[in-house]
């Protein structure tokens, strides 16, 4: 679905956003803005679901598996 949104956009802001991006177009950094937030809140969702790194195995436990193997 698409959407057809007007809005005011702060020039420097906008600008900022098309260096930063490396866009073409206001459209361009626009969407990659938006698909970065989306990005950045699907990991922050995922790691609260899934916990912290504390969880996994250390390397020693690692270097341990390894000889066993």
């Amino acid at each position: 679905m698409r959407m057809k949104t007007t809005f005011d956009i702060p020039d420097k802001t906008l600008e900022e956003a098309i260096r930063f991006a490396g866009a073409r177009t206001k459209r361009a950094a626009v969407l990659t803005a938006l698909e970065e937030f989306n990005r950045r809140h699907r990991m922050a969702h995922l790691a609260k679901s899934f916990g912290t790194c504390r969880q996994m195995m250390t390397m020693q436990e690692l270097h341990k598996q390894r000889a066993k193997g």
